[in-house]
């Protein structure tokens, strides 16, 4: 598995560049070729996602439920106990493997609206099984769309393109996800949506690699963008989808006739300029 790249990549075939000045450590290095350069890892990540069924290791995609999680089981990819969000050898890799890079990726913050006011309407484990039910729907886009599901945060999904396996195309990719996204919990139909959710998208560069200690070690991503995107999630009304003019750019969208906001968000010093896409 390319993953494996990360630990030993002249053992793995990879062909490594010497440093230059500054670039940083040679897991770094690796790091960097491993999220920007088309791989097995996004074969991989491709045949795991064809195999029944959800929840998933949010990195290489491996079922851990289903007949395919038997598969993974006999592969070495089975559920890791200790942090049941990745595969046993994806956690390994992580946990081992300690660095990340400075990359153009695109992220996606998909939040729901009015959760406080949805939990006051119904019982506990009705509001549980609505979550669930979210969680399940985002997680299945943001996996169809090539995107590592970064984390649930609460009420609120991550997901994180990287070019490795999203491809050059991944501002495109995280704008049709995030589409899917409203089209997957009702938006634009008849009867409403089912969970209403608000959504940003954002392109820029961000810190994105394995970041903590032991068994809380996170593949994640880190910086401005993040933040951005975070905060233009929560900014977007249910409905919703705020892009980024720097993602809009990526998408190759159209912006003729397209509404174009100006948000001064919490935290920036300056405005965000931002096009709204709807369901």
């Amino acid at each position: 598995m390319a993953l494996a790249a990360v630990r030993s990549g002249a053992d793995r075939g990879v062909e490594l560049n010497p440093l230059e000045p500054g670039e940083g450590s040679a897991a770094d290095r690796q790091w960097r070729q491993m999220l920007l350069s088309p791989s097995p890892f996004r074969r991989e990540r491709w045949f795991n996602s064809h195999l029944p069924s959800a929840p998933r290791c949010k990195m290489c995609a491996a079922p851990f439920a289903g007949p395919g999680s038997l598969i993974m089981r006999w592969r070495g990819h089975g559920r890791w106990a200790k942090n049941p969000k990745y595969c046993t050898y994806c956690f390994h890799v992580l946990r081992e493997s300690h660095g990340g890079a400075e990359i153009e990726c695109s992220l996606l913050f998909a939040d729901v609206r009015g959760s406080t006011a949805l939990a006051e309407q119904m019982s506990p484990k009705a509001f549980n099984q609505r979550m669930g039910r979210f969680y399940d729907t985002a997680a299945g886009v943001l996996v169809d769309h090539e995107a590592i599901v970064d984390k649930f945060v609460g009420d609120e999904i991550i997901g994180i393109f990287v070019p490795a396996i999203a491809g050059e195309a991944h501002s495109q990719r995280a704008v049709d996800a995030a589409r899917a996204l409203l089209h997957g919990t009702g938006h634009g139909t008849s009867g409403g949506p089912w969970i209403p959710i608000g959504v940003g998208v954002n392109t820029g560069t961000a810190y994105v690699g394995s970041i903590g200690q032991e068994n809380d070690t996170e593949l994640t991503a880190m910086g401005d963008v993040v933040n951005t995107t975070a905060r233009l999630a929560s900014a977007a009304a249910g409905g919703e989808i705020l892009v980024t003019v720097a993602a809009a750019d990526g998408a190759g969208i159209s912006t003729d006739g397209i509404e174009r906001r100006s948000l001064p968000l919490k935290g920036k010093a300056e405005s965000t300029d931002v096009f709204v896409l709807t369901s």
